[in-house]
């Protein structure tokens, strides 16, 4: 069981609007699009921040969430540059927006989080 759940693609659409940051013209591009889903396949609740707002060191990131500054947030993560390139492949703006703004998010070791309430599950 444990070698065929390995080789289940895991995927998330997003099927609503997410809350957010960005734009709404940016985040509404969002709609529609599958994207693959880190090791963390399951929903799970993160700590997270703003995409401009969040605090650009660990350190500074961990001291916000002690001064409850960041939101404890029920969703899926993706890796960012892939769910950046994705919406470029749909919508060249919309990403061009993420990596004009928001470039401290998107490269490796990097993860977005879409709220669980947008999101439906697709497993291939």
């Amino acid at each position: 069981m444990g070698d065929d759940l390995n080789k289940t693609n895991r995927t998330i659409r997003i099927i609503g609007v997410p809350p957010g940051e960005a734009p709404l013209w940016v985040r509404e591009k969002w709609v529609g699009l599958e994207l693959p889903l880190t090791r963390h396949s399951a929903p799970g609740a993160f700590y997270v921040y703003g995409a401009l707002s969040i605090p650009r060191g660990r350190l500074a990131q961990w001291w916000g969430v002690i001064r409850g500054r960041a939101e404890r947030v029920p969703g899926y993560v993706v890796e960012s540059t892939d769910a950046v390139d994705i919406l470029a492949a749909s919508n060249p703006a919309a990403a061009a927006w993420w990596r004009k703004h928001t470039p401290h998010l998107i490269g490796p070791r990097r993860y977005l989080l879409f709220h669980e309430h947008v999101c439906q599950r697709v497993d291939v």
